[in-house]
């Protein structure tokens, strides 16, 4: 089996390389070309382009790199008109990659959109290039496949990867214990500041995190911030932020610890992103921020379909975390951000209620056996024979309190069964019969 993916983001590179691993575990000698990130070169991806390095946040971000875009989508049309990949597989980055889709649909090869884009969340409009483009879409969350399969989309519920990479991530103890206990052996409460994995978000938003972490600083003088910063120049840029004033704050800059920080924190500050889910999966409570260009704000206000902006509250219908999304003025906007931290450091009773409010919520929402289904998913619809060991291995158990594996053909898990089998023989024929036309 040969496939090409494109992947624009750097939590699309996570997710797009355990697939990568699953995928060649089930269908050996299985070739995977395309554009992508580090992680996925680790797993053993031909890499034509690194498209996570230049992951834009907002319009304004495009015109610098729009030229390199132009570029790539030229290459990767040669490469698919020349090797001819047995499917296209799309991850994220909808703004490139539906230029990607087109130009394999145009040569009739098979295009499957796993995490698709969030049409639900703002213009769905979009719907109508999903319709023509692609073929299949593996959805990430229940509300999402509901919403696509209603519009005449064949899709399949395979959930979110993220879940399985949690139960699966092996944590430190001894930085665990770093987190919660001081040098003299002292119990240290540890508040988390996530700031974002794309340099522009870490960028706009790091600095008013800053703000924030002094405020609760003169508050709680008990309290150590760690930073998890995605990236080493990241980590150079928070760095070099804590100046002045910020440079005597208790906080301490970490790459590659994410998960450890999540579980040691009493409670976090994050920049909006698919990490949330990590944080429900280890029922943190968390105030998101996202801080936009005034550009981004303003189509934001005319194109955005929905109440919440954090993948958790979208899940539960209600404010899980509390969101705080601005422009301007950051100030006004840390003061708020700190009062909300502060409510809960300064009550241990409050914040047991939130945690127990995100148990109930993960209880409802949190699967593992995301990837395993993901591959089976592609595999059956390639027709591609899966050895019978790597059939029987599936999904690996959850790690995580009280879960169970819920895999994408069951009852609870899938809300698109009735059209599997009778598009699996479509597949490589183009356009669906059944599909509605683009209008």
């Amino acid at each position: 089996m040969r496939l090409f993916l494109s992947v624009g983001e750097p939590s699309g590179d996570q997710h797009a390389a355990h697939l990568i691993r699953e995928l060649d575990r089930r269908a050996p000698g299985s070739s995977f070309t395309g554009f992508g990130g580090p992680e996925m070169e680790a797993a053993g991806f031909q890499n034509l382009y690194r498209l996570t390095d230049i992951a834009v946040m907002g319009l304004g971000g495009i015109p610098p790199v729009l030229g390199t875009f132009i570029k790539q989508y030229r290459r990767a049309k040669e490469f698919l008109r020349s090797e001819r990949p047995d499917a296209v597989v799309l991850v994220d980055c909808p703004g490139f990659n539906w230029w990607i889709a087109k130009a394999a649909k145009k040569l009739g090869i098979p295009t499957l959109y796993y995490l698709p884009p969030q049409l639900w969340a703002w213009a769905p409009w979009r719907i109508r290039k999903v319709r023509k483009w692609v073929d299949v879409v593996l959805a990430a969350l229940p509300f999402e496949a509901e919403w696509y399969s209603s519009r005449g989309i064949d899709v399949e519920y395979v959930g979110h990867p993220f879940f399985d990479e949690v139960a699966e991530h092996p944590l430190s103890q001894a930085f665990l214990d770093r987190c919660r206990w001081g040098e003299h052996g002292r119990p240290v409460r540890t508040v988390g500041i996530l700031p974002g994995s794309r340099r522009q978000e870490v960028e706009r938003n790091f600095p008013v995190m800053l703000e924030v972490m002094q405020r609760l600083s003169r508050a709680h003088d008990d309290v150590r911030f760690r930073v998890a910063c995605y990236k080493e120049s990241q980590r150079e840029f928070c760095r070099s932020q804590m100046v002045g004033s910020y440079a005597t704050l208790p906080a301490d800059l970490h790459v590659g610890r994410t998960p450890e920080i999540i579980e040691a924190s009493e409670c976090c500050l994050m920049t909006s992103g698919s990490v949330s889910l990590e944080l429900l999966a280890r029922t943190t409570p968390a105030v998101v921020q996202y801080r936009g260009g005034p550009l981004m704000m303003a189509v934001a206000k005319l194109l955005v379909t929905c109440k919440y902006f954090s993948l958790p509250s979208l899940i539960a219908g209600r404010a899980a975390y509390p969101e705080y999304p601005f422009v301007g003025r950051p100030s006004r906007h840390a003061h708020q951000i700190a009062v909300q931290l502060d409510e809960w450091l300064s009550s241990p009773a409050k914040l047991a209620e939130v945690r127990g409010e995100l148990r109930t919520l993960q209880d409802q929402a949190v699967r593992t056996g995301a990837v395993a289904a993901a591959a089976d998913t592609i595999l059956r619809r390639l027709n591609i024979t899966q050895p019978a060991a790597a059939r029987l291995k599936g999904p690996p158990p959850s790690v995580l309190a009280g879960r169970r594996s819920t895999p994408a053909s069951s009852p609870a898990g899938c809300f698109a069964t009735s059209r599997l089998h009778r598009s699996r023989s479509r597949l490589r024929g183009g356009r669906r019969a059944d599909a509605p036309t683009a209008g």
